[in-house]
């Protein structure tokens, strides 16, 4: 039996951390810092290069559009989580082994990654 791998990039972030670069309605996952891509699509980059059949992007629902518009250049199967309010890293993490355990069973991996991160090398 083969094991489902599950990405699960976490971009719920609020943008109060690099102000004034980072907002409210425009975090800092969003932001292109050091590459013509946001942290976010190069995040997604990474992922592409998984062998795996859906990404969870769990965000809050204020900014699920900007999600929608910055990933759509990217030809992979996409699920959304949408927070309501944010409750930080734990409870996002919880809904999403919850989401892919019914999805995919309790046998499913997954791989948590933040969006907000940067990496001079992949």
């Amino acid at each position: 039996m083969t094991q489902s791998l599950f990405p699960v990039i976490l971009a719920g972030g609020s943008g109060t951390r690099l102000w004034p670069l980072s907002r409210k309605n425009h975090p800092k996952q969003f932001l292109r810092l050091q590459s013509e891509l946001s942290l976010l699509q190069q995040t997604m980059h990474r992922v592409t290069s998984l062998s795996h059949e859906q990404t969870l992007i769990i965000s809050n629902d204020a900014h699920y559009f900007l999600c929608q518009e910055q990933l759509q250049r990217f030809a992979t199967n996409i699920a959304y989580l949408l927070e309501p309010c944010a409750r930080n890293t734990a409870p996002a993490i919880a809904a999403a082994a919850h989401y892919i355990a019914a999805v995919a069973g309790e046998e499913a991996t997954m791989l948590i990654l933040p969006s907000d991160h940067w990496f001079a090398d992949d």
